[in-house]
């Protein structure tokens, strides 16, 4: 009983990460997933992954409903909780870009159905038939949404995928520029119609609403930089950085690159969102 979910454990998380965007909810998806697993009649489980991931994702979508509430009245913008993560999930190239701060964003836009029939099926490629008893409809319906799901991410997901190699090369130059205050470096890096959010959780200051443009972000970036040293970090599967002021954590910045230029940035000051960067953390399908 017990060997069967820590075998799958990394797996359990993962999906209940993607779902919900929160590790710390995802982790007490996982509490509560154990609890019912140790209540099961083991004789009668013919697949224990497919037992277990059924009881994660029905876990995960009665969490996401009250997340919904939760961020309704979440002060300021809200992005997911940023992973340090091993450098091996960088060369599963379909589990990283489906846990990347830019992926988590558009799921944000699906109904909590979509977003567990889309991450099971598209991510960890679960048959519609399990996928059906884990969201209570029925194999056909379970098809149309995947359907709705597909279509809704490919409009909104990132268009192209980029390599660590060259995200790490545009991180390193915008490291640089906002290290030395460089104003033309940061520029040359930005893409024209970048989108800079920041989520403070209304603890830490933080935008209180996205900052659009090459040259209001430069320029917000390098007004606050003051005192920041910027460490290469692996967060959800892709390469970003790591703001430390003094020694201490004090933000993660995660980036969506284009063309070689920076289309979007994401900063967590949050403290509350910021307790998995302290050690890495495994993800897998």
């Amino acid at each position: 009983m017990t060997s069967a979910f820590v075998a799958h454990r990394n797996l359990l998380f993962t999906v209940a990460y993607e779902m919900l965007g929160s590790a710390a909810d995802a982790e007490d998806v996982l509490q509560e997933t154990w609890l019912r697993w140790a209540g099961v009649d083991h004789g009668e489980v013919r697949d224990a992954r497919a037992y277990l991931v059924r009881i994660t994702t029905r876990q995960a979508l009665t969490r996401l409903r009250v997340l919904g509430r939760r961020k309704e009245s979440y002060v300021g913008q809200w992005l997911p909780e940023p992973l340090l993560t091993t450098p091996d999930v960088a060369e599963d190239v379909e589990l990283a870009d489906s846990v990347s701060m830019a992926m988590l964003l558009v799921l944000e836009t699906l109904t909590p159905t979509e977003r567990a029939v889309f991450v099971l099926r598209e991510v960890f490629a679960v048959d519609y038939d399990e996928i059906a008893a884990a969201v209570d409809r029925n194999p056909a319906a379970v098809r149309q949404i995947a359907h709705r799901a597909r279509s809704h991410v490919a409009a909104r997901r990132p268009r192209e995928t980029v390599s660590p190699d060259e995200t790490r090369d545009v991180l390193e130059a915008f490291r640089r520029a906002v290290e030395t205050g460089d104003l033309q470096g940061l520029l040359d890096v930005l893409a024209p119609d970048v989108v800079l959010v920041g989520d403070g959780g209304g603890i830490k200051q933080a935008l209180p609403k996205p900052v659009v443009g090459a040259d209001r972000a430069a320029r917000v970036l390098l007004k606050g930089a003051v005192g920041l040293v910027l460490e290469p970090a692996y967060v959800n599967g892709h390469p970003a950085l790591v703001v430390r002021v003094e020694g201490v954590l004090d933000s993660v910045v995660a980036v969506h690159v284009e063309n070689g230029l920076v289309a979007g940035l994401y900063a967590v000051r949050n403290p509350e969102k910021l307790s998995h960067m302290a050690e890495e953390t495994v993800l897998s399908r």
